[in-house]
């Protein structure tokens, strides 16, 4: 686990902080209204609202703001475990895969629980020194607690020289 990771964690959901965060490093997540829910190492949530700006033709949230959401629900979890280390460790999505079961409006919140996944993937890959894979996935649930959606992305860490 990152000793930093609490540094991150209190950063990252400052709520001036989040805001600025989202503007200058994903401006489409704060035009969308991407809201961190939940963050801890092992587990993160975030959610997304039903809204104009981020609707389809048919009344739903548009699939690339849930992919959004969805995304940064596995990758708050990777820049947490990343953030400051020495040496520094970079990190990208290497795959996506994702499956959309019901309509999308309301609330939706993406939940992974692959902190501790991502966390050992992040050792081993400065440990050593190799690009290091690991598969992580998300679930969407409406506010029915349905699931609306689930995806598996593929992030890929590799510590800098």
């Amino acid at each position: 686990m990152n000793s930093n990771f609490q540094s991150f964690k209190k950063f990252i959901t400052h709520p001036v902080k989040y805001k600025f965060f989202l503007l200058t490093k994903l401006p489409m997540g704060f035009i969308s209204g991407l809201k961190i829910v939940e963050l801890n190492e092992s587990k993160a949530a975030v959610g997304v609202r039903f809204k104009w700006v981020n609707q389809n033709p048919f009344r739903s949230i548009y699939f690339a703001v849930l992919t959004m959401a969805a995304e940064l629900s596995t990758g708050i979890l990777a820049v947490g475990q990343v953030y400051k280390r020495n040496p520094a460790v970079s990190m990208l999505v290497v795959k996506v895969e994702g499956e959309f079961y019901k309509k999308a409006v309301g609330k939706i919140i993406f939940t992974s629980e692959d902190g501790n996944k991502i966390a050992n993937a992040v050792e081993q890959a400065v440990a050593t020194g190799e690009g290091i894979t690991v598969q992580c996935s998300t679930i969407g649930l409406n506010e029915e607690n349905e699931e609306v959606a689930k995806f598996i992305f593929t992030w890929s860490f590799k510590a800098k020289k």
